[in-house]
């Protein structure tokens, strides 16, 4: 494929299909990056509780040695 072939190829209109394909494609990427986000959030959360139950058992433990 020549250069100017590339070119028209890429700069043609697309045809509604194709233009329904890609926002299909990018909305299944988008819901997968929100996936990804919300995994993150969920260890985030867990971690955070984790760390509170610690520090209040340091702390009470803490309490009783004073």
């Amino acid at each position: 494929m020549t250069l100017t072939q590339q070119f028209k190829r890429m700069t043609r209109r697309l045809t509604p299909v194709e233009m329904a394909a890609t926002e299909l494609a990018e909305a299944e990427l988008h819901k997968l990056e929100a996936h990804s986000a919300v995994e993150y959030a969920t260890s985030v959360v867990s971690y955070e509780d984790a760390r509170i139950k610690r520090l209040r058992k340091f702390l009470a433990d803490a309490e009783k040695t004073v």
